[in-house]
């Protein structure tokens, strides 16, 4: 009987040079078309937000990619979503390999981007549409209902 061969496994080998993380990450992936949606959109509403001033923050461009992503993938909880950003290839990618407290993720949506939420959804949401992936005519927000016109990509909210 001949002996199996198995292909060795080298997971504790050091690679001299490792891969960029974003090598990893399909072109097509969904954290990719999330990443370009939000680096096309007018963001001046998110970072008015920020009063300025004091220690560094991150980059609320960032912050909104990962929170976006998470909700697209259905994780809700800032805790799950902190330990995402260690754990999954993608947030790894949007964070810059950056870990995030979940405190900063509470803070983030609670603080920061309610006060804009609804003109920044609406702008995601439009851009979503022009580019074919959005195919409900309307979509509920906390109670708020915001129209989407697919025929000339406009909404109503």
């Amino acid at each position: 009987m001949a002996t199996p061969k198995f292909k060795p496994c080298m997971q504790r080998q050091p690679m001299l040079f490792p891969p960029s993380v974003g090598e990893l990450i399909p072109e097509n992936a969904l954290v990719r078309v999330v990443d370009s949606i939000v680096e096309g959109m007018d963001r001046s509403a998110l970072e008015s937000a920020y009063p300025g001033g004091g220690a560094s923050t991150h980059d609320p461009s960032m912050m909104l990619k990962v929170v976006l992503f998470c909700y697209a993938s259905g994780t809700y909880s800032s805790r799950k979503i902190a330990a995402a950003t260690r754990e999954n290839v993608n947030l790894m990618w949007l964070t810059g390999m950056r870990p995030l407290g979940h405190n900063t993720v509470n803070r983030f949506r609670s603080e920061r981007i309610r006060p804009v939420f609804e003109d920044v959804f609406s702008e995601v949401i439009a851009v979503l549409a022009e580019a074919g992936y959005v195919t409900l005519d309307t979509y509920f927000l906390d109670g708020v209902s915001a129209t989407v016109k697919t025929a000339n990509f406009t909404i109503a909210h």
